[in-house]
């Protein structure tokens, strides 16, 4: 089995290129091919799995592209809106067009409000798609009940995760909360910088670490203003010197690690519509106590115990969730060990083997079709 992926890929730092890399590396440790036609960006890659780049608003380079992954069994495209060229991404659909493979096309976002356009663009795909793979069954309800779909052609399969191999990492004596991923507004840094205040009298005086460089769309726009301004809001609260930004784009090794020195693992987020979240599932699968605003996929995700899920707008209920997490051990312990039942299942190679299967019954189905 060989598998065209494309997708936005390493070097580029954001959650899709970070996916299709974990999962190129699991098909492959299951002996199938992962080819991938990367989206060109102002990062160069040198992997040797990258075949092919596309090159947005080109049309010779999306026939080119095109014709890269029908060299492949099954064609395996990532999703996300303005990844692709065209409005809203639209050029995907050319590329889908030219395709002579079955394809199955991985939805990482499904608006509950899209645009009109939007809606049009994501319904035509899982039209055109052998088939749509979302992430959880808050993203296959949504699509399936709010979208003109074919149900039959949505599939779940979990976000994967890499699971901790080596030893647990001690953790220091300053309790360490942590955010990470890509820095930019609508993050919800705020929600913890507020409430870092109220738990300077916990054993140990926690420190917050947001971790990530700024999104590279906000960095072109503005700079480091945002960073600059939680800094600064760090400051006006009294705890500058409990909030530590590092401005790394860490390398799964380094990830691991941090993820493993974190007593807990806050996503403060302002959405209420997000129904993936990769660094959710990192957070579970590292093993680690989790609080989270009320986003779709943490209110699915952490509602058998592996997490405190709260209201938006209730800054009580952040402090009075970070205080007990870090007080209460039997409490953060309880919250682990439910996160280390959810973690197989999320493990690269078993997400990598579903989408083997999925595969094999696209070619089965396309064999026998008259």
């Amino acid at each position: 089995m060989n598998f065209g992926v494309l997708s936005t890929y390493p070097p580029t730092p954001c959650g899709l290129a970070r996916f299709s890399a974990g999962l190129s590396a699991a098909l492959s440790g299951h002996g199938s091919g992962a080819d991938v036609v990367r989206v060109a960006d102002e990062f160069p890659s040198s992997s040797p799995r990258v075949v092919a780049e596309l090159v947005n608003g080109s049309p010779q380079s999306v026939a080119a592209c095109a014709d890269s992954l029908n060299r492949s069994d099954v064609a395996l495209i990532q999703h996300e809106y303005g990844i692709y060229g065209g409005a809203d991404g639209a050029e995907v659909l050319d590329i889908i067009d030219g395709l002579q493979i079955p394809s199955i096309v991985v939805a990482h976002t499904v608006a509950k409000d899209p645009t009109p356009h939007q809606r049009w663009l994501l319904e035509t795909i899982v039209a055109k798609a052998g088939r749509v793979v979302v992430m959880s069954e808050a993203a296959r309800q949504r699509l399936c009940l709010n979208y003109a779909v074919d149900s039959r052609k949505v599939e779940t399969i979990p976000h994967g995760a890499t699971l901790p191999t080596s030893p647990r990492v001690k953790r220091g004596s300053r309790p360490t909360i942590l955010t990470w991923g890509l820095l930019g507004p609508g993050k919800g840094i705020e929600r913890v910088i507020d409430a870092m205040a109220s738990l300077q009298d916990v054993p140990g005086r926690p420190r917050y670490v947001v971790a990530g460089r700024t999104h590279p769309k906000v960095l072109a726009a503005e700079g480091e203003a945002y960073r600059e301004s939680l800094v600064e809001r760090a400051r006006r609260c009294g705890v500058a010197d409990s909030v530590t930004f590092d401005p790394q784009y860490h390398g799964a090794a380094m990830l691991s690690a941090l993820i493993q020195s974190a007593s807990v693992i806050v996503l403060p987020y302002d959405s209420t519509d997000q129904v993936t979240s990769g660094v959710l599932v990192d957070a579970v699968a590292s093993g680690r106590p989790v609080v989270a605003t009320a986003f779709p996929h943490a209110v699915e995700l952490l509602c058998g115990g592996a997490g405190l899920v709260i209201d938006h707008d209730d800054p009580d209920a952040m402090r009075s969730a970070l205080r007990r997490v870090l007080t209460q051990p039997r409490l953060s312990g309880a919250m682990a060990a439910e996160a280390r039942v959810l973690a197989p299942e999320m493990a690269w190679p078993v997400v990598a083997a579903a989408y083997i299967r999925l595969a094999q019954r696209l070619l089965a189905e396309r064999q026998t079709s008259p």
